[in-house]
C-alpha cells in the first residue's frame, strides 16, 4: 500500500510521540520534498518534528507534476505541502493520503483520493490493537499540539473507538 502524507499528520503524531502508529499501519509513508521542507522549518520548541526525517520508513520523493501543484496553490489556495502531497498522491496512484486541513481534504476528495487524518489513524490503530485507548492520545493532541476538535467530533471519535 502506498501512503502519502502531508505535514500535519506527521508533526501532530510526532508531538504526541505516536509516529510508530503510521509505521505499524502503513509500513512506509511517502512525503514530497515540500513536506520535508516544512518539517525542517518546525519551531525550536517542537524540535521532535524534525526527527521525522531521520526515520527509515519515511521516503521523500520529488513531485513531477508541478503544474498541478501550482494550480492547487493558486486556484485552491493550498499551502505548498498540501498541494505537493495531493499531487504526489495522484502521481503515485497512492491508496491513501494523510491530511487534516479542511481545504486540502476537500480538494483531495474532489480529485477522487482516499483521505485519512490523524483521528482516523488513531481509530485504525485502536481497531488493530496497537493503541490501547484513543482518548489519552486525543487529549494530548489537543493539549500539546493545539489540535482543534469540536465537542461533537470529540464524542464521535470516542464512540467510533468504543470508548
Amino acid at each position: 500500500m502506498i501512503v502519502v502524507s502531508d505535514t500535519s499528520a506527521l508533526s501532530n503524531l510526532a508531538i504526541v510521540e505516536q509516529l510508530a502508529l503510521l509505521q505499524y499501519l502503513y509500513n512506509k509513508v511517502v512525503i514530497p520534498q515540500a513536506v520535508a521542507d516544512e518539517l525542517i522549518r518546525a519551531s525550536p520548541e517542537n524540535a521532535i518534528i524534525k526527527t521525522v526525517l531521520a526515520l527509515d520508513w519515511i521516503e521523500i520523493r520529488q513531485v513531477r507534476n508541478l503544474l498541478l501543484v501550482e494550480s492547487l496553490r493558486r486556484d485552491r489556495e493550498l499551502d505548498a505541502g498540501e498541494a505537493a502531497a495531493i499531487a504526489l498522491t495522484v502521481e503515485l496512484q497512492a491508496q491513501r493520503l494523510l491530511i487534516d486541513e479542511r481545504a486540502g481534504r476537500r480538494e483531495a476528495i474532489r480529485l477522487g483520493l482516499a483521505v485519512t487524518g490523524v483521528l482516523g489513524v488513531l481509530i485504525a490503530a485502536k481497531a488493530e490493537g496497537v493503541l490501547p485507548a484513543v482518548k489519552p492520545v486525543l487529549d494530548r493532541l489537543i493539549q500539546r499540539a493545539g489540535f482543534w476538535v469540536s465537542e461533537p467530533l470529540y464524542a464521535e471519535i470516542l464512540q467510533a473507538a468504543k470508548e
